[in-house]
């Protein structure tokens, strides 16, 4: 799959976003290393931390089916269906990546592929915890 394919994927998923409070519409599209995508929208909810991003629910639906191996992730973001300026995943999206992903894992975003090691490069992980 190309990185263009896998970010069209990712504009589609964002039609089911449910973003009723900001009206921004996020999708989110996950390429297993076994071919699989995953995809996800952000869902959004009154008391606004309760709130997830399209990244970590497509991330935790390939999880939840047992797949933890990936090679790419497309986001795309947008108010008004135009999905033209990038939408770079959250902090937070970052470091659930990064439990799963190393540092050339690609991020897909409308300006074209990036590594998670260019917007994570110091990153919490489990040697944090020694």
């Amino acid at each position: 799959m190309t990185c263009e394919e896998l970010y069209q994927e990712a504009v589609k998923a964002s039609s089911k976003s449910y973003s009723k409070y900001s009206g921004f519409h996020v999708g989110a599209a996950l390429l297993a290393e076994d071919g699989r995508v995953f995809t996800g929208c952000n869902i959004e909810n009154a008391s606004y931390s309760m709130t997830i991003c399209a990244e970590r629910t497509a991330i935790f639906k390939a999880v939840s089916e047992e797949c933890t191996s990936y090679s790419a992730i497309a986001v795309a973001g947008s108010s008004d269906d135009d999905f033209s300026a990038p939408c770079t995943p959250c902090g937070a999206c970052l470091q659930v990546m990064s439990e799963f992903c190393g540092d050339d894992f690609v991020i897909v975003l409308s300006d074209g592929a990036h590594k998670l090691g260019d917007f994570l490069p110091k990153r919490f992980t489990e040697d944090n915890m020694a």
